[in-house]
């Protein structure tokens, strides 16, 4: 028994160490990746391609692919923002461009254990950790789409950051049909995305001005 313990341990162990270089290798191809889509894509969705919500996304897909323990989302959260920021600015440096990835790397690892939680999260028993893992990241789709429709209105296509509400508005109201039971949980969804979108369009303008 125990030995066939210690197998398992030892199986999952190395499960999860393969599925964090996945996530790793994935994030660095994303980032060249999202470089060169800005002139590729569709100028209806070319936002897609330099927007925090974007990279926000592709993390959560490859995090969700990967379904790694909390504590391993949490790292890697920070570590595919990180990566994703190296790889557009190696895709910028391949071109002849200057990047300097040092600000939204740090962004990265501040915000990325956030977001790497969430999505464990979202499949949590717990609805308090459902609820709070959707108000983070749908709030981060609400308000980038917010920040997107005032902000840089202007200069951008409307329809990018229309969709990204979408979706984001999307995961909350599936979630909060499957998942999330009772009022106060509820409340605490739909209530947090609003601070959650608030917060971000006050911060990304910050930065946007820095």
């Amino acid at each position: 028994m125990a030995e066939d313990g210690a197998v398992v341990i030892t199986g999952r162990g190395t499960a999860t160490w393969v599925r964090s270089a996945v996530v790793a290798a994935a994030s660095v191809l994303c980032g060249l990746v999202t470089f060169f889509a800005q002139g590729l894509l569709p100028g209806a969705v070319a936002s897609f391609a330099n927007s925090a919500s974007g990279w926000t996304l592709v993390t959560v897909l490859l995090l969700a692919g990967a379904r790694v323990p909390t504590a391993v989302a949490a790292a890697l959260g920070a570590v595919s923002f990180v990566l994703l920021t190296l790889g557009y600015a190696a895709a910028a440096q391949l071109q002849g461009l200057s990047y300097d990835p040092t600000l939204f790397a740090v962004v990265g690892v501040v915000v990325g254990p956030f977001v790497g939680v969430a999505t464990s999260w979202l499949r949590a028993a717990a609805p308090w950790r459902a609820a709070t893992g959707t108000a983070l990241l749908a709030g981060i789709g609400v308000g980038e789409a917010a920040y997107g429709l005032t902000t840089v209105a202007d200069t951008t296509s409307p329809v990018y950051w229309v969709l990204i509400g979408a979706v984001a508005l999307a995961l909350l109201g599936t979630v909060l049909a499957r998942r999330v039971h009772g009022v106060a949980w509820s409340l605490l969804a739909v209530v947090g995305t609003a601070v959650v979108a608030g917060g971000f369009v006050t911060a990304y303008r910050w930065l946007g001005g820095a």
